[in-house]
């Protein structure tokens, strides 16, 4: 990998001397579905034209390409010799002219790890899938670039393939597909983009299945805009494929972003194309989207699912003007990109779809993931510092997604819904096709809000940390309140651990002791004796700036049993509770009327526990007492996997038994209490798999595999089968030659991989060994197949099945890291690290490894350090239960 590096000088210096007029990109596919080669990787042929001008002729620069075999290069009709100007990654340009024309043809590999283009075998029908995937630099992969997102230009795909395929691109086909070999194949010609940037060009091919729509709208020139549509999968997913559901979503999303944004979409056909074995949730390359096929549901999911993917699905849709339209300059601003996705998303869902219960869901799982990533070693602000392409990769992240965004939310309540969409749209009409910084936006936006959001920026995006809101509270003998104030921590510096070498080892570093200006809602509840519920009572909005801040106007209300300061959801903080408002969420949070302040205060109460600050088994009561309360299906699916957590990390190995029995039987009571056939059965039927242990449990689930015990409604199909056999795999239930009869009875790639994860699973040691064979010494499973391993090989509690591989595993690092793509590497080494050890000596010996690996690949550090504040986190939480208990 580190061959295959970009630095952020190197681009710069390269776009200050280069200028793209265009690519023409001729791909010959015929090879995917050739047998494999006896030796090396399965290659296709890639022929690249760039057409580009030099400000400095005679000046020299380098173009990028990772392949076998560069077959020939030819600069401005003269043959370079391909031994002294390729290196593996780039090749070199000599004395380039004022304009130029390079030719480069080389043999690509086809990928197995998800990056560049896809090579997929369908195991249920032989077929084969390819795909691409670039983001950030993996477009070098399928063709020669100018791999960064500044040097924008038209592309012009050619693509020759078996003749039955559906071939897709970014642009339209034209003209009619020209036969090669008898007929066999043919030569697909795609029309030029517009100027895009490498990354979000695409390609799909294979048998897939395609359906289609078509979208119109009148625009206000009196011109009507058609928009060609189409959605597609691999035919073995064809029986449950909801198109109908995908293009209702679609076109609801188009009819939003037409009406905010009032930049017509720009790219002409909208294709969505849910693909095999995707590292990432989908990608919004311009015209031709792409997903992961998990989002085409094989059996009974729950609403949060749906909601989920239709985010994604506005998600994505958003970029075409946000990163496709306009596009960030360099990997610094992704958060240009990212966070008004994230943003624009949730926004888009609440207001076009019937999911009005976004927000809720942002607040307890989006902002979770933000508030997690703000607290680790590696935290930075949301315009960070991305040195080079590796930095790049790792900042995909919750802070440029989930921060942004939730930062963008509070931006929308200070500057203005109606200022910030003009915004918006002056933004996208300055700035068509080109590339922006920080600056170009907040030039618009102080024109529309007539703020100064120099010092908004200063203080939300160039800064790190999550700050926390405490209220403080007192009141008179008649029980009336006499002062509220709210109280600002900064956000604390991370728990580094101590000697040479052992800093940040990340962009961003130590986070400033920031106090941030917060506009928010401060809500009173109280309990109403009669029915019990907890209702607002008042509530006012007010700016929280400094250490302190005293909310006079709540002054003279009634005594409140809990109050919450940041009543729906305004600002970007970590809540605190007074200690008479703990006590209420202790005995009340289910009795909380308002879903959304309900998880706020679920949220609140995580961080508490993942902060040392609430003992886990605190956590774990609230779920048994409060859990069959929720009524929003997300929020509790999300509570469901912080109990996981705080069961498996967060409680010693000791108390762990106890605990896991206790929640598993207030799980198997709320899966018989929960509405038939609903999707809180469905979400209590799993969790029951995940911490069941005791016999009675286990018993109970063997038999509603086979069909000897029924729960009213509970449909046990073959997703919730897998998820079952899983738990009694990982207890040493199902052997082998059981797990091999499920697979025959769904031998598909989502049961293969499900199969996989279930062998990985047992507990073994010959079982862990195998698995960390396949996965360490071995290249032979794609990347589905290694994530699906690690997962298994992790699974249940017997750590003393793993003590054995916390050695190799840091033995072996650096050379996974440097002799495996960056995402399998990124899988090893946060899916194996050995956080099931939980142990003080697996922290030491992680600080060992960072203290004598200084000189580590800083986005390798980085990971690793991230594993260890996890692990330190563990044991805080554990330490803080052991003081309760004593």
């Amino acid at each position: 990998m580190p061959g295959e590096n970009l630095t952020r000088e190197e681009a710069r210096e390269r776009a200050g001397l280069i200028d793209v007029d265009g690519y023409t990109v001729s791909l010959d596919l015929r090879s995917a579905t050739a047998p494999a080669p006896a030796s090396g990787p399965r290659t296709f042929r890639s022929t690249t034209t760039v057409r580009f001008r030099c400000a400095e002729p005679g000046a020299s620069s380098f173009i990028d390409l990772i392949a076998p075999e560069v077959l020939s290069v030819t600069l401005n009709g003269d043959y370079l010799p391909v031994d002294r100007v390729f290196d593996g990654a780039r090749i070199a340009l000599p004395a380039l002219a004022a304009t130029n024309e390079l030719v480069v043809d080389a043999r690509c590999a086809y990928s197995r790890t998800g990056e560049g283009l896809h090579h997929f075998v369908d195991p249920e029908d032989g077929e084969t899938y390819l795909y691409t995937q670039y983001e950030p630099a993996d477009a070098r992969r399928v063709m020669a670039c100018f791999e960064q997102p500044d040097l924008k230009a038209p592309f012009e795909m050619r693509v020759t393939a078996p003749a039955h395929w559906t071939v897709l691109s970014n642009a339209e086909e034209v003209g009619e597909p020209r036969p090669c070999d008898n007929g066999a194949a043919s030569t697909r010609t795609f029309a030029p983009t517009r100027p895009i940037s490498t990354y979000i060009t695409a390609v799909v091919a294979g048998p897939y299945h395609v359906e289609r729509d078509r979208y119109s709208r009148r625009l206000p020139d009196g011109t009507t805009l058609e928009i060609p549509l189409a959605a597609l999968c691999r035919k073995g997913l064809a029986r449950h494929f909801d198109a109908p559901e995908i293009f209702d979503l679609t076109k609801r999303g188009l009819d939003f972003f037409h009406e905010h944004f009032d930049f017509p979409y720009p790219f002409g056909k909208y294709d969505q194309a849910f693909v095999p074995e995707y590292n990432i949730g989908a990608m919004e390359n311009p015209g031709l989207v792409t997903f992961r096929e998990e989002y085409v549901f094989r059996g009974r999911t729950t609403r949060a699912a749906y909601q989920g993917r239709a985010n994604t699905l506005l998600h994505e849709m958003a970029h075409m003007w946000f990163g496709d339209l306009v596009t960030m300059e360099w990997w610094d601003d992704l958060w240009l990109k990212e966070s008004f996705a994230d943003f624009m998303g949730a926004f888009s869902l609440v207001k076009a779809t019937r999911f009005t219960e976004g927000w809720i869901t942002f607040a307890n799982r989006r902002k979770a993931w933000a508030y997690r990533a703000d607290q680790l070693p590696s935290t930075h602000p949301v315009t960070a510092d991305i040195r080079d392409l590796q930095d790049a990769k790792l900042n995909f992240d919750g802070i440029t997604y989930a921060k942004g965004a939730s930062v963008l939310k509070q931006l929308v309540a200070y500057a203005g819904e109606d200022a910030f969409m003009e915004g918006a749209r002056r933004y996208f009409r300055r700035h068509a096709w080109g590339n922006t910084t920080l600056e170009d936006l907040l030039a618009v936006l102080e024109e529309t809000s007539g703020r100064d959001m120099g010092e908004w920026a200063k203080a939300w995006l160039q800064t790190a940390g999550v700050n926390a809101l405490t209220p403080q509270l007192t009141c008179d003998a008649a029980g009336r309140v006499t002062e509220l104030a709210v109280v600002q921590e900064a956000p604390e510096p991370p728990r580094l651990p101590t000697g040479p070498g052992n800093d940040p080892g990340a962009p961003g570093g130590v986070p400033e002791p920031v106090l941030r200006p917060h506009r928010v809602a401060i809500g009173l509840y109280r309990r109403d004796p009669a029915s019990g519920t907890l209702s607002r009572y008042a509530q006012t909005l007010t700016d929280v700036t400094g250490a302190r801040t005293v909310v006079p106007e709540l002054v003279g209300a009634e005594r409140p049993d809990l109050v919450l300061v940041n009543d729906e959801d305004l600002t970007y903080c970590k809540t605190r509770f007074d200690d008479a408002s703990l006590a209420t969420l202790r005995e009340h949070l289910g009795s909380i009327a308002d879903p959304l302040a309900r998880a706020l205060c679920w949220s609140a109460l995580w961080n508490l526990t993942r902060d040392g600050l609430m003992p886990a088994g605190d956590f774990l009561d609230l779920v048994r007492r409060a859990g069959g309360a929720e009524t929003e299906i997300g929020v509790l699916q999300m509570v469901l996997a912080w109990a996981d957590t705080a069961l498996t990390r967060f409680t010693s190995p000791a108390d762990r038994p106890a605990r896991r029995s206790a929640i598993a039987e207030a799980a198997l009571r709320e899966l018989r209490l929960a509405p038939p056939g609903g999707d809180h059965q469905l979400a209590w039927a799993r969790f029951l798999a995940e911490t069941a242990a005791d016999e009675q449990h286990l018993v109970l689930l063997e038999r509603l595999l086979d069909g000897d015990a029924r729960i009213d409604g509970l449909k046990v199909d073959q997703e919730l089968r897998w998820t079952l056999l899983l738990a009694l795999a990982a207890r040493g239930r199902a052997d082998e030659e059981r797990l091999n009869r499920e697979l025959e009875r769904d031998d598909t790639a989502s049961g293969r991989r499900h199969h996989v994860r279930c062998l990985a699973a047992r507990p073994a040691p010959e079982v862990k060994a195998r698995a960390w064979a396949d996965v360490m010494e071995s290249d032979r499973l794609s990347n589905a197949l290694i994530e699906a391993t690690i997962d298994g090989f992790g699974r249940g509690d017997r750590a003393d099945l793993l003590a054995p591989y916390t050695g190799p595993y840091f033995e072996s690092l650096e050379r996974v890291w440097a002799e495996r793509s960056i995402e399998i590497g990124m899988a090893v080494v946060r899916g194996l690290f050995p956080a099931e050890q939980g142990d003080r000596a697996t922290l030491e010996a992680t600080d060992g490894w960072l203290r004598d690996h200084a000189d580590a690949a800083p986005a390798l550090r980085r990971l690793v350090l991230e594993a260890r504040d996890d692990l330190a986190r563990a044991l805080r939480a554990r330490e803080c239960e052991a003081r309760t208990a004593g």
